[in-house]
């Protein structure tokens, strides 16, 4: 196990999902249903669901994709997310 990795993904992953949209609709959720539990294990599955998912992509896309071509894109997927949320069109 690469503990340092290990630590640097949960790092990155905690921060990056701190606040957003996604924790503030478990927020409203729990507040409109009184049920924490549930939200808890129902939003647990799917971040663990969405995490596997991206987890297995990246292991098949590196298998014919370059590592510089996926940063490239993925930083010009980045910049147009800023861009559309900038101008309300997210």
């Amino acid at each position: 196990m690469d503990w340092k990795l290990l630590a640097t993904s949960f790092g990155t992953l905690f921060l990056a999902e701190l606040g957003d949209k996604t924790q503030l609709a478990c927020v409203l959720m729990t507040a409109k249903t009184q049920k924490p539990w549930t939200v808890f294990l129902g939003s647990s599955l799917a971040l663990v669901l969405v995490s596997f998912l991206g987890v297995m992509f990246a292991t098949f896309i590196c298998n014919y994709i370059p590592q510089v071509v996926i940063k490239k894109v993925a930083a010009s997927l980045f910049v147009l997310m800023g861009v559309l949320f900038w101008f309300d069109k997210i």
